[in-house]
């Protein structure tokens, strides 16, 4: 059922754990995550002792709970909970750095801190004087544990009585510069997400099983192994750990979903993976968000595979996927058509807005877009506009309707007065058979712009050298003349977010390091 707007004025997204209760899902598996099972009733139990617990500790309504979780089975518990009795989850990536956790406790003023056993002691050093309580998953000195806290509590919680504008959770959102911002969402986003994009787009059903390699604190994640499959009553799929091709492959292999959510830089690492057909078996569709899906990877992972990968766009402002192909319907080489109860248009660079065919920056209007940046009232004004967000990414939209991502506003390149994509410049080497990944970006060289470009080479072929000169005269033939790497790195590695957009801005770094 599409929505524009929340359903009703009093919501609590918890809500939906009762209601797959009262529809006869209390022994379904609810979410199978390493350390154990939950079906859909010992879960309501556990967010319920959850919930108990952190009134217990203090925590009111609208207080911030900060959460530095794997995908264990301890988030779902615990963030849920925190929604719950009105209060407001802060996940945020347990593999970040001292500093940015000092940020996020000073930033959310939490008292309370869930965090894995194994971060206890790098927490505490980033804390210093300031002292939340501590919550591990697991056992560790100084913290306390947090399974026998929730033995200890009642099984039974009524929800919060939370208005569906009511604030929920928020998400960290990290920019190229600058400390990570907290992104502000409220009680009927999820619905709203979960409707349009898993429902109208996908089509996601009781019976399936959703494994997502993106981790429950990111937005793409969250949707994925969380809120799709509880509003549909499916079963989620969660993995501890880095999410390498192995571990991915194990766990396919093990869980056999029905859906499979990842990433580009991952979906091409699999395909190249040996005897993973075995491990694709069960899946009925493959989800790309992140970044956009090059045209070969989506064509070497549907030729041997036989599936294809619906490839979208979304943000951790809007929440969720807001443009995606269809499943059986891909426009291959696009990002698609506008998702159900979402509005798209392109701005040209007087601030006009496009009609029909064109290129500009895009912007998004629909009900899940984030309240506001927290701390961050200037950014807020210039990104969140009425009904519009500002997405800061650049788009072709062609004549059908769908669209082509080019790349971030800020990366795009200029050289000799001339617009270059770098996303479609990364799709033509990434189509080369010598190469499985690349990143390109601008540099100043003799005062003038040109273009480098960062290759991940397959093992064996002609020199770097060689290499190079071929990877040039490649793109020259295939795009326009001046579109091609006028210098060419060979790397091991490519610097990723932890969704697998890879960072030019650490890319230009270390050209400049070179230079300098």
């Amino acid at each position: 059922m599409l929505l524009t707007r929340a359903k009703r004025e009093r919501l609590n997204a918890t809500s939906v754990l009762d209601r797959n209760i009262e529809e006869g899902r209390a022994g379904k598996a609810a979410v199978i995550a390493p350390d154990r099972t939950l079906s859909y009733g010992e879960l309501l139990t556990e967010v319920n002792r959850a919930g108990r617990l952190l009134k217990e500790l203090g925590v009111a309504r609208e207080q911030r709970v900060l959460l530095v979780l794997d995908d264990s089975s301890a988030f779902p518990v615990v963030f849920l909970g925190a929604m719950r009795i009105g209060a407001v989850p802060v996940p945020v990536s347990p593999l970040d750095k001292a500093s940015n956790f000092a940020h996020f406790l000073e930033d959310t003023y939490a008292e309370v801190v869930v965090v894995d056993a194994e971060r206890v002691p790098l927490l505490r050093e980033a804390f210093g004087d300031r002292t939340p309580t501590l919550l591990s998953a697991g056992a560790a000195e100084g913290a306390d544990e947090l399974a026998p806290a929730l033995a200890q509590q009642d099984d039974e919680l009524t929800p919060a009585n939370t208005h569906c504008d009511d604030v929920a959770f928020w998400l960290y959102s990290s920019g190229s510069t600058g400390l990570p911002k907290g992104v502000v969402h409220l009680h009927h986003d999820i619905e709203i997400t979960c409707e349009n994009f898993a429902g109208e787009v996908l089509g996601i059903r009781e019976d399936d099983v959703l494994f997502s390699t993106t981790k429950l604190y990111h937005a793409y994640g969250l949707g994925n192994g969380l809120n799709f499959p509880l509003h549909f009553g499916a079963t989620s799929v969660l993995m501890t750990g880095p999410p390498r091709p192995e571990p991915i492959l194990a766990k396919l292999r093990e869980r056999r979903p029905t859906v499979f959510f990842s990433v580009p830089a991952l979906f091409a690492a699999i395909v190249r993976a040996p005897e993973a057909e075995d491990a694709l078996e069960p899946v009925r569709m493959c989800v790309s968000a992140a970044e956009a899906l090059p045209p070969a990877t989506f064509d070497r992972w549907s030729e041997r595979f036989g599936l294809e990968i619906v490839d979208g766009i979304g943000s951790t402002e809007m929440l969720h996927i807001y443009c995606s192909n269809r499943p059986d319907q891909v426009i291959r080489g696009t990002t698609g058509l506008p998702v159900p109860g979402y509005e798209l248009r392109l701005i040209d660079d007087d601030g006009n807005v496009l009609e029909g065919a064109g290129i500009g920056s895009l912007e998004v209007s629909g009900d899940s877009c984030a309240a506001f940046y927290w701390h961050q009232h200037e950014k807020t004004k210039r990104s969140m506009r009425g009904d519009w967000f500002s997405s800061g990414d650049r788009f072709r939209r062609n004549e059908d309707g769908s669209y082509v991502y080019e790349g971030r506003a800020d990366d795009m390149l200029k050289v000799g007065g001339l617009w270059v994509s770098p996303v479609d410049m990364e799709n033509q080497l990434v189509a080369h058979e010598r190469v499985s990944a690349a990143g390109v970006v601008g540099i100043s060289q003799d005062d003038t712009s040109r273009i480098a470009a960062f290759v991940i080479r397959e093992p064996g072929g002609p020199s770097d050298d060689e290499l190079a000169d071929e990877l040039r005269a490649w793109c020259k033939e295939r795009m326009r003349r001046y579109e091609y790497p006028h210098v060419v790195h060979f790397v091991e590695d490519l610097p990723r977010t932890v969704t697998g957009k890879v960072q030019r801005f650490r890319l230009r770094e270390l050209t400049d390091a070179e230079q300098s």
